[in-house]
């Protein structure tokens, strides 16, 4: 007699395991185009006092080169992200690295500072479906176990980008100039893409169907619907709000009296991101253990002194005040963007996807509108005008922080409404 094996039963795959080929050619990748595209975003934070100088245009206006970019890639993220998934993860992520790389080439060339600006709002529409969608992408191809150390990897290389782009850009410009300066980073950022695309391993997991824009009606106001998120997308708006207009307009004030420091030196300011990668690391750790809503409010708590410290002149008060204002954004951005994905895995109906999709539009919104009418509160005020400025964005994120400690979770209000 003879018998016959049963049919194989198709398994999904199980993604990545830690120290294989796959999962150490993967975080290379994804570091990559973390670096390639914050390298780009905030390379010209450092070139804002040089593009002031060159264009003959106030610190405000100079900060448009930076505005543009975060501004458009917030109008965008939102839609791209939940549509471009669809058509293909690793092809969406390689022709938006490359066309913002290329048209990172192109913005030295710009004859004026509006088309400077406008070539850095068209970076920002191309860079906008990737800080989701590399997101996206980590979380489908890595077995869940190992899910942790693949995004700590992916993290790191936007981390290094931010900090990198603003030093180099910086440092570059100091010997020859903005032009060079930019010049060098689309060179670091077409490398990366093309680093990104030899070390990006075959998908395992399939696209998901396609989704439609009209179809996100319905989806995003169900999360605008919630006040718990509702406290934490505006948080992420004056947050980081106040955190770019600290470093948009410290270099103009350290430039000129009473500090008068070197260009170079000025730009090493942005070593404080540094603080800011354990900030984000520690406060993940003590929101666990302490509660995400306690460590949020003692994060915009230390960014709100900070501030206050960096008003005397002199050089080591204002570069203390400068880390503690970095510490305490990492912080309270650490702690905001991971309750966000939280709290909408507790929703009926919630995406975490579309939810942190709409964080990061409040995230780059604050960034552009923020940044933008920070620069004015400087022209008029000086550095205790802007001290003053973020003085209010902090207030009113530490007050829904607080406002936040109050809203039941989702859970919790179900059971309270049971009869």
């Amino acid at each position: 007699m003879t018998t016959t094996s049963p049919a194989p039963v198709a398994t999904a795959p199980s993604g990545h395991e830690r120290g294989s080929p796959g999962y150490r050619r993967l975080g290379a990748a994804l570091w990559c185009a973390g670096l390639a595209t914050f390298v780009l975003v905030y390379a010209a934070q450092g070139l804002l006092p040089a593009l002031a100088d060159e264009f003959g245009v106030s610190s405000s206006t100079s900060s448009l080169a930076l505005s543009a970019t975060t501004g458009m890639l917030a109008l965008a993220i939102v839609p791209l992200s939940a549509v471009a998934e669809s058509w293909g993860r690793a092809r969406v992520m390689t022709v938006a690295l490359a066309a913002s790389a290329v048209l990172g080439l192109l913005a030295p060339l710009a004859p004026t500072f509006w088309l400077l600006v406008v070539l850095r709002g068209l970076q920002g529409v191309a860079l906008a479906a990737l800080p989701a969608l590399a997101m996206s992408h980590v979380t489908r191809e890595v077995n869940p176990r190992w899910l942790g150390g693949a995004v700590g990897m992916l993290i790191a290389g936007n981390t290094l980008g931010g900090m990198s782009g603003r030093l180099i850009a910086g440092l570059v410009a100091d010997l020859g100039g903005w032009r060079a300066g930019l010049f060098v980073i689309g060179l670091v950022s077409m490398l990366c893409t093309v680093a990104f695309r030899l070390l990006l391993p075959p998908s395992v997991a399939p696209d998901p169907p396609k989704v439609r824009v009209r179809e996100l009606g319905g989806p995003i106001r169900r999360h605008l619907r919630d006040p718990g998120l509702l406290c934490l997308f505006g948080i992420g708006f004056l947050l980081m709000a106040a955190f770019v207009t600290v470093y948009n307009y410290l270099g103009f004030r350290l430039l000129r009296e009473p500090f008068a420091l070197a260009p170079a030196l000025v730009g090493l300011i942005f070593l404080g991101y540094l603080a800011g990668t354990w900030a984000s690391t520690t406060a993940g750790r003590l929101g666990d253990r302490y509660g995400r809503r306690t460590v949020l409010w003692i994060g915009e708590a230390v960014a709100l002194a900070g501030a206050w410290i960096t008003l005397p002149d002199w050089l080591p008060s204002v570069l203390v005040g400068l880390v503690l204002v970095t510490v305490g954004f990492f912080a309270g951005h650490s702690v905001a963007s991971s309750f966000v994905g939280r709290r909408s895995s507790m929703l009926p109906g919630g995406s975490p996807g579309l939810a942190s999709s709409l964080y990061l539009f409040g995230y780059y919104a604050g960034s552009s509108i923020g940044g933008s009418v920070g620069g004015v509160a400087y022209d008029l005020g000086g550095w205790p005008g802007l001290v003053g400025y973020i003085s209010v964005l902090l207030l009113g994120a530490l007050g829904l922080a607080l406002a936040l400690r109050r809203i039941p979770t989702p859970q919790t209000a179900a059971l309270t409404a049971t009869p």
